[in-house]
């Protein structure tokens, strides 16, 4: 019976150090999603929207239709902010915010003024701060971009990826990525 009673505070002190760290790990994984052109920002791009954006952000066809060019869009980081928060209405750029037109009003609206504009519901819900690590990676790595480069290419991919190899073939460089 003593050995019992002496593991309980063994046993919570181990639960604690363990919450602890998770929230450490945490945070800091919200303050990289807040670095401006950080991995975070990419990583948070790659779950939610290379699928239908493509990995360039250049858009394209896409699982909810032809997904808009990022690299030419004129929004500013508040509005491409709102646009992955609330989605478009009447379009099938769906919203990425929990609770987005139920107990948070978008676009001024609830679901019931939305009728048949109402966006799709998104498959990757996020959090505010990754919302936030996307309008960057947007407004940072994305607008006003030309054609994608091997160096955006291999950013994303890294640099031994076969994916890129169209990229070094323009490029004029056919040397052999390290994984042949």
């Amino acid at each position: 019976m003593r050995m019992r009673t002496m593991m309980v505070p063994v046993v919570i002190a181990g639960l604690a150090l363990m919450s602890g760290a998770a929230w450490v790990q945490g945070a800091a994984w919200a303050q990289g999603a807040r670095t401006s052109g950080g991995d975070g920002d990419l990583a948070v791009f790659k779950k939610a929207c290379s699928g239908c954006h493509k990995w360039h952000g250049g858009g394209g066809g896409g699982y909810g239709g032809d997904a808009l060019s990022l690299r030419k869009t004129q929004l500013e980081k508040d509005q491409v902010a709102e646009v992955v928060r609330c989605g478009r209405p009447g379009t099938g750029m769906p919203y990425h915010l929990r609770g987005a037109y139920d107990s948070v009003k978008c676009y001024d609206s609830l679901k019931a003024d939305m009728g048949t504009s109402m966006p799709p519901e998104t498959a990757v819900f996020l959090r505010p701060a990754e919302i936030d690590a996307v309008a960057t990676y947007v407004v940072t790595q994305l607008k006003g971009k030309g054609d994608p480069t091997i160096e955006e290419c291999t950013a994303f991919f890294g640099a031994t990826s076969r994916a890129c190899d169209i990229y070094r073939k323009k490029e004029g460089s056919n040397a052999a990525t390290a994984s042949h």
